[in-house]
């Protein structure tokens, strides 16, 4: 009897265990960068300089890993879908996404949820793939690297290495990744991203200074602290920047609105969804300017598949820049993709080095 009742007792309680140890697991195998780390270059072969009064294009795209297309929701933002349905509409979005930046002729590229090697999107690499597309000098900084994401329950994000990947046709000075702080406590934190800011120098001629691209994704899914507390730590950054002499232009997904925009077009339509920050151009030091377009939306939510139409869609203005005094801004422009190929439309800068 005795014998009997132990077997079960000690099954349960292994069976018990078995989530303690894969939290301990994975607490052991999170990704702890440091404050700041060497970029990973998937290419140098930049040659050219930009000039100081020469026009310059950057174009920056959150891509969505390729993986959140027009026909797609994700169940972070009140849908349902953990991937897409198959490899290949990976593919056909990658595809899309490398043609029209190769049809863009930017100078320099800002890509942001660029996959290295995730199970989200079928462990296509997204980041060498674009790299080896555009040529130049590309430089990668991980920003979300997980042995294996548990959640949501039972479809699973699983492994996931992703990042911000920088692409360009000047010939660079080095590029670093620099931690973000990370609003979340353990356990949330182990397997939850990593935010970071990609800084990549580049030599300008005619001028003893850098033009600094700063590449970011700042924080999205916490109470606003984290994105307003990662907001300041990238204007410290910026403004150190700028005192040292060089141009500095900050591109990316803010997650957050951009001063100015239309209240109307960009309400939200149910607050128990994604709810942006707002960036104010009251905090900016003088001169500072935020660069986007108020006229197209950057992104969308993704409760449900896109239904064609921005006025019957949650939209946002969150995509943009952010330059420096010595930095002209002479247009910019968010395509009108309608969101074929990513959740986020791209957004075009047109500049002048002063």
């Amino acid at each position: 009897m005795r014998k009997a009742i132990k077997i079960p007792c000690i099954v349960f309680g292994a069976v018990a265990a078995l989530p303690v140890l894969f939290v301990l697991f994975l607490t052991a195998a999170e990704y702890r960068p440091e404050e700041t780390e060497a970029a990973l270059f998937i290419s140098r072969d930049g040659v050219s300089k930009p000039a100081r009064g020469g026009a310059l294009t950057v174009v920056s795209w959150n891509i969505g890993y390729a993986s959140l297309d027009a026909g797609q929701d994700f169940f972070m933002d009140g849908g349902k879908r953990v991937r897409p349905e198959s490899e290949s509409r990976v593919r056909a979005n990658l595809a899309g996404i490398r043609d029209y930046i190769a049809a863009a002729g930017a100078d320099a590229v800002l890509i942001q949820e660029a996959d290295y090697r995730s199970y989200r999107s079928y462990y296509v690499n997204q980041a060498e793939a674009l790299a080896e597309n555009f040529g130049g000098t590309a430089a990668y900084a991980p920003n979300f690297r997980c042995v294996f994401v548990p959640f949501p329950v039972p479809r699973f994000i699983g492994p996931v290495d992703s990042g911000l990947l920088t692409m360009g046709r000047f010939a660079d000075a080095g590029a670093e990744r620099r931690s973000l702080t990370v609003p979340f406590e353990w356990p949330v934190r182990i397997a939850n991203l990593k935010r970071c800011l990609l800084v990549e120098r580049i030599p300008v001629e005619g001028a003893d200074a850098d033009l600094v691209l700063v590449n970011l994704h700042l924080e999205a899914y916490d109470d606003g602290g984290g994105r307003e507390t990662q907001t300041g730590e990238l204007m410290e950054l910026l403004y150190h920047e700028y005192r040292q002499g060089n141009y500095v232009i900050a591109g990316g997904d803010f997650n957050q609105n951009f001063p100015g925009i239309d209240e109307k077009m960009y309400a939200l339509k149910d607050t128990g969804y994604f709810k942006p920050g707002t960036l104010s151009e009251a905090d900016l030091e003088p001169l500072w300017r935020f660069a986007f377009d108020p006229d197209v939306p950057s992104s969308r939510l993704l409760n449900e598949p896109y239904p064609g139409d921005y006025a019957a869609a949650q939209v946002y203005a969150i995509d943009g820049f952010l330059v420096s005094p010595n930095v002209e801004i002479t247009g910019v422009k968010t395509e009108d993709a309608q969101f074929l190929y990513s959740d986020h439309n791209p957004v075009v800068l047109k500049a002048v080095l002063r």
